[in-house]
């Protein structure tokens, strides 16, 4: 008797998989707001130099007003090629002139210029504060914003090496490390949200991402190893969704809470609970082929009663100890050795998918459009790809699907170049599409890696494809 012919035997996709599943899938999507949160905590506003007034020592500009462009209201700020005020300059004289025949254009006093030495004035209509605002990430500091979410994609692929080494080594379950993950990212995300500067705010991030490495790998892993073969694809497809609805969510979070602290705290403390709701069972496949089949007798017989097959999960004893002699005949396989080889085929693959994904997803300010509306149509655009993907998957076949969604993202990709600048709509519309093919790929490939290998290495397979993505989005970010 295989396995899957046993979980069949239990009640197949029972009420235990149906709650088991729901319970996976909800934590999945508040991910995609700590991958993506930093499109809004760290939104880069309209800002100009503060200007300090020559006769009292006070600033001219205390909060945000459209610079006058008449020249009777000089600002003491220069004006760009544009016409715009200048976002890192100002004039070296004082404002106003101490000296009634100074000449005065418009812009201020003579037309020296000097750096912002006394701070920045804000836009605040959109943000009404970002990690920007509050630490001046501008002008001669601006690089801090990569370097933040840097640090933030290096603690996703540190948490990738920690959670292979631990998988290769098989101590721990999956169960284990994913209710050690919930409450890492639960802590390290609230802590965030106080953190009292820039230092302490990538520390803290980067137990974020780590958290974030150790949740998703034993959840797909979970999914999968519970669920009939049969709907493998639906339950990948609906993790996937998770993600998505987690993306679409995201603006709706950022709009009702502008200020930074505030929607990471929000984003942060549902993993308290789920923290608390992790008792869920582990998974029975990991139990056999370590050698713990009285306990996988066990977990299977809770199973079988909460999906009303009490009876069948009484004469389980015998069953269990024959798939566990069979499967470890059949598996002989070393999650260290040259058996993954085909992982490093499927890391090309997951190289030119990250590289594009993740050059779109995280700098949506460039599209000049509401940044809100430009993350609602990247994350709805995902719910019919990866529809299409999933039907490819069952009827054409995974690498024909994940094939093709590579094809049409850089098609996507490649024809936004040629279009003109000017032209927004089109240049935002082809990267909605390509962003969609993308997030097909990205299903393709997850289920592809969890079904592709036995259970003794589908928790490592997918483990190197996500390291391997973290260092290249690391090293381009």
């Amino acid at each position: 008797m295989t396995f899957a012919e046993l979980l069949d035997q239990i009640g197949g996709m029972g009420r235990f998989q149906i709650l088991q599943v729901t319970l996976l899938v909800t934590p999945i999507l508040l991910t995609a707001s700590h991958n993506l949160l930093q499109n809004f905590s760290a939104g880069i506003p309209d800002h100009y130099c503060r200007v300090r007034l020559a006769h009292n020592g006070t600033y001219a500009h205390t909060n945000w007003t459209q610079t006058p462009t008449s020249e009777e209201d000089p600002w003491g700020i220069p004006k760009d090629a544009s016409g715009q005020p200048e976002k890192c300059l100002r004039f070296v004289a004082e404002w106003p002139p101490l000296n009634a025949s100074a000449e005065v254009g418009g812009n201020g006093t003579g037309t020296a210029t000097e750096p912002c030495k006394d701070g920045w004035v804000y836009d605040r209509s959109i943000f009404t504060n970002t990690i920007i605002m509050e630490w001046d990430l501008v002008c001669n500091r601006k690089t801090r914003r990569q370097m933040a979410q840097s640090i933030y994609m290096g603690g996703v692929l540190a948490g990738a090496l920690i959670l292979g080494s631990l998988a290769d080594r098989w101590v721990f379950g999956r169960k284990a490390i994913l209710t050690w993950s919930y409450l890492q990212l639960a802590v390290s995300g609230v802590c965030t949200a106080f953190a009292p500067n820039y230092a302490a705010y990538c520390a803290f991030r980067f137990l974020v991402g780590m958290a974030l490495m150790f949740m998703l790998s034993p959840s797909l892993a979970l999914v999968l190893e519970w669920v009939p073969t049969n709907i493998r694809t639906i339950a990948g497809t609906l993790v996937g969704y998770s993600a998505t609805f987690g993306q679409i969510i995201l603006p709706g979070l950022a709009y009702a809470l502008p200020d930074w602290r505030q929607l990471q705290f929000t984003a942060s403390m549902p993993f308290f609970i789920f923290f608390i709701y992790s008792w869920f069972a582990e998974s029975a496949r990991w139990l056999v082929l370590s050698g713990k089949a009285d306990q996988a007798v066990d977990v299977l017989k809770k199973v079988a009663q909460l999906n009303g097959k009490k009876d069948e999960g009484e004469k389980l004893n015998t069953e269990v100890r024959r798939v566990d002699q069979n499967q470890m005949e059949v598996s002989g396989v070393d999650a260290r050795s040259s058996d993954l080889m085909p992982v490093k085929v499927l890391s090309w693959r997951t190289f030119a998918t990250s590289f594009a994904y993740y050059g779109l997803a995280m700098d949506l300010q460039h599209f000049g459009f509401s940044i809100y509306l430009i993350q609602v149509a990247f994350g709805t655009i995902d719910i019919p790809a990866k529809l299409g993907s999933a039907i490819g998957m069952s009827y054409i076949g995974r690498r024909t699907t994940q094939a093709s969604s590579v094809i049409l993202a850089g098609l996507a990709i490649l024809v936004n170049i040629l279009v003109p600048s000017d032209l927004r709509t089109l240049r935002t519309f082809l990267a909605v599409l390509g962003k969609g093919c993308l997030a097909s790929s990205f299903n393709c490939l997850y289920l592809y890696t969890g079904e592709l290998y036995p259970t003794v290495i589908r928790y490592v397979a997918p483990i190197s494809l996500r390291r391997l993505n973290a260092c290249l989005v690391f090293k381009t970010s």
